[in-house]
């Protein structure tokens, strides 16, 4: 895997679960990883001891993303810490929630809500970092692997996720004179704090999930920070445009 010493990478809702994962990944192959929370400082802290503890270098940026001034916040915040003119390297959008209900449970607030977070806010996140991410940087977003599978019981959520990947097929082909790649990484059922409602605990929950899954078993936030590892690295300068699955081959 090509290094990323003297890179900059600013991961969106790293203080637990995926994002931590990602940060972990980014800063032990070299990258200074700003790592964005919303509100749990004791959780970005935790993931900031993890990366120095291994030698690695981060520092937390709070800014809790779809609300008003979103955008706003967090490059204040990362500007306190390295400067107006540093750059954006690697931008990886993993915020997000969970919408979880059929349509008529749906209310208009559940649904703006995770239109906000989960979509909005990459798109505008990503519109005020491009002015400082220099040629050949990286965008990955972590979508889902319900926008290829039916999934009534999220309806909506998956609706997020699926503009999300043609926010990426658009934006890929308008920065590719600029070398940037701009890809996708789909996580089926991961073991992280946004399942641990229903699956940690329920040694039901946890076989079926792992049934579902070709490689039979649950997935770990590794499995899929790995895969954005590669994509932010300079190996991945042929990809863009793509959305790599990381279900563990669910629901084939």
């Amino acid at each position: 895997m090509a290094s990323l010493e003297g890179k900059t990478a600013l991961v969106t809702g790293a203080s637990r679960g995926i994002g931590r994962a990602v940060a972990e990944r980014l800063a032990a192959d070299g990258a200074l990883v700003a790592v964005n929370y919303a509100r749990d400082e004791a959780a970005a802290a935790e993931t900031v001891a993890a990366i120095t503890k291994k030698g690695g270098r981060a520092f937390p940026v709070r800014a809790e993303l779809g609300v008003p001034g979103d955008v706003d916040a967090l490059f204040a915040a990362l500007d306190r810490e390295l400067g107006s003119d540093a750059p954006v390297d690697v931008l990886v959008h993993n915020a997000g929630i969970n919408v979880s209900a059929v349509i008529e449970d749906v209310t208009p607030e559940m649904y703006d809500r995770g239109f906000a977070v989960n979509t909005r806010a990459a798109f505008f996140v990503t519109r005020r970092a491009l002015a400082r991410m220099p040629d050949g940087g990286r965008i990955v977003t972590i979508t889902s692997g319900v926008t290829r599978i039916a999934f009534p019981e999220g309806i909506a959520y998956a609706m997020t996720k699926g503009a999300l990947d043609s926010f990426t097929l658009a934006l890929a082909k308008h920065l590719g004179p600029r070398g940037i790649t701009v890809n996708n990484v789909a996580p089926g059922i991961i073991d992280t704090d946004i399942n641990a409602g229903w699956l940690r605990g329920d040694a039901d929950a946890w076989r079926a999930s792992a049934a579902r899954a070709a490689l039979g078993r649950v997935g770990e936030p590794s499995d899929v920070a790995d895969v954005v590892a590669f994509l932010a690295s300079d190996d991945a300068r042929w990809v863009t445009g793509a959305t790599i699955d990381a279900t563990g081959g669910s629901d084939l």
